[in-house]
């Protein structure tokens, strides 16, 4: 019999190709400071998006990956650049005009515009690690300034001013000559304004430690340790690698042209370059890259919103390597997926498991689904459902599957709310019924006809059979126009589910109604939504709140 460790180690799931690079790094001799270490960078220049967490979600699935087939015990650092110069007041944020006072400042010295924490920066980590601990991550945390003026920094530091001219021509290399008379890989941090200052230093002393440079005419000079001074955020990059005996770091495809840089860095300071994975990019809906200052994009908090942890970490799972347009209409999509895979994975080989996407994402703990609808499912009885929020949508779950409930099914009670407010805030400003044509319009009513006369039980394959033999017999060519019809008819979408299903779950009777109501124009797009009355509004609120 094959073992879980045999399995893994031929496993085609990115993960486990990942964590055989990460293991051949050392062969059959254990790395001298007793772990592996896996890292993920974060800057936060402004609030935390969706493709931070992806970072952390993708590197875990890849560390529990390696603990399938190695002993070798592991950790995963997660490292806040917050000692970097605010260069822009990001747009979605309170207080501009105090902000923009404190430019160039330390993320880490800029007050808190919310007035919660600190700092500006205080308050984005805590966002961060609030957002982290809501998945269950196990991390450690680490902040760059804590770094820099501990002193767990200062051999890196001064290991660099002693390679000053190695590093200065790995990165002049790469600079346009007019960037290349001022660069320097230290920025002083000023005694005098507290701001991060982008100067050409006159002279680095590696013996002493220090560098000298002008600051408003004035010769200044400085330690590099302590905090006074900090990388240049390319070099930083490189040497944290050295720093901390990185072994694994993945980063978005727009950082891949620097790899060789941070690379050979890290190898001027005596490190071991890491091994890296280049992930695409995640996209807003005009296609646009997701960015922390301009705040586009979904955030963590509004996915949340609308669906369960697990099926974000279900989308984060899917092709790392292939760029995402990531926004609100992608949430059912994901959340339906998710449990199908979680049907699926009971009835798979060990092999097919490890491929499996829920394995990665519950660690190989991976537990039942309980949904018995379709989250997709639910969307289209909540906009039938009425005013009767919550507790209406279970009317109709009952009547499917008479042995669920709110406590045996907690699951799906908690995707019925989502599912109400995802119905009110992005369908419900969308609907748009429309009239039947005169060819859909006989064809209904022989559908409303066959309803009324339907004397077997409501199993939704039989009723799919029913009304694809309408429309067949309607002379609809294709089929997928039938059923875009009833879509549009009936539920004022230009796409629904199964439909037979829909019957099965929503009412013989109450589809033979529905369908008379449309035929008469008696829907409108201003027929009350589920939630417009509040019944079950507090019950959907995000996880993370």
């Amino acid at each position: 019999m094959t073992t879980l460790r045999d399995a893994a180690m031929t496993s085609k799931a990115w993960p486990f190709e990942e964590a055989r690079r990460v293991l051949k790094r050392y062969g059959k001799k254990d790395p001298e400071k007793g772990f592996v270490l896996f890292e993920t960078g974060y800057g936060p220049s402004g609030l935390p998006h969706i493709g931070t967490f992806g970072e952390v979600a993708r590197t875990t699935m890849i560390r529990r990956a390696f603990e399938i087939i190695s002993d070798i015990p592991t950790r995963l650092i997660c490292f806040s650049d917050d000692m970097d110069g605010m260069r822009k007041v990001p747009d979605n944020v309170p207080q501009q005009d105090m902000l923009r006072q404190h430019l160039q400042k330390p993320l880490t010295t800029v007050p808190d515009p919310f007035g919660t924490h600190d700092s500006f920066g205080g308050h984005n980590n805590a966002m961060l690690r609030r957002f982290l601990d809501t998945f269950g991550f196990e991390y450690e945390f680490i902040s760059a300034t804590e770094f820099y003026k501990s002193g767990r920094f200062d051999a890196t530091l001064l290991r660099a001013a002693e390679k000053y001219d190695a590093i200065m021509q790995v990165m002049l290399a790469s600079l346009r000559e007019e960037r290349q008379q001022t660069y320097s890989c230290f920025l002083p941090i000023s005694p005098t304004t507290g701001r991060v200052l982008y100067v050409p230093i006159k002279h680095v002393d590696a013996k002493n430690g220090t560098i000298t440079f002008d600051e408003d005419g004035q010769e200044m000079t400085l330690p590099v340790t302590g905090g006074q001074v900090k990388l240049q955020w390319k070099p930083d990059f490189g040497a944290r690698w050295a720093a901390l005996d990185v072994d694994f770091e993945m980063y978005g495809k727009d950082h891949s042209t620097n790899t060789p840089i941070y690379d050979g860095i890290c190898e001027i300071l005596g490190g071991r370059k890491p091994e890296h994975f280049i992930y695409e990019l995640f996209l807003d809906q005009h296609g646009q890259k997701i960015s922390k200052s301009k705040g586009n994009g979904l955030s963590i908090d509004e996915w949340l919103t609308y669906a369960a942890t697990e099926s974000l970490s279900y989308f984060m799972f899917q092709k790392p390597k292939t760029a995402k347009r990531m926004y609100f209409d992608g949430i059912p999509k994901a959340v339906d997926e998710y449990h199908q895979q979680l049907r699926a994975y009971p009835d798979q080989t060990q092999e097919q498991q490890l491929a499996n996407p829920v394995w990665h994402i519950h660690g190989g703990q991976v537990p039942e689904s309980d949904m018995v609808v379709p989250f997709q499912m639910l969307l289209n009885l909540a906009s039938v459902a009425g005013a009767s929020g919550k507790a209406g949508l279970w009317g109709f779950i009952r009547r499917y599957a008479p042995e669920a409930s709110p406590e045996t099914h907690p699951g799906l009670d908690q995707a019925a709310g989502f599912a109400l407010r995802y119905f009110h805030d992005f369908v419900a400003p969308t609907r748009h019924y429309r009239a039947a044509s005169d060819i859909e319009r006989r064809a209904m009513e022989d559908l409303a006809g066959r309803l009324v006369a339907w004397d077997q039980p409501a199993d939704p394959e039989a009723l799919q059979s029913m009304v694809f033999a309408v429309g067949k017999e309607h002379g609809f060519e294709p089929l997928r126009e039938w059923f875009a019809a009833l879509y549009q008819v009936l539920l004022g979408a230009d796409q629904g589910p199964r439909f037979g299903g829909f019957i099965a779950l929503y009412g013989i009777d109450e589809t033979r109604a529905l369908i008379e109501r449309a035929l008469a124009g008696e829907l409108t797009a201003e027929t009350p939504s589920a939630v417009e009355d509040g019944s079950g509004a507090d019950q959907i609120r995000p996880v993370a709140d």
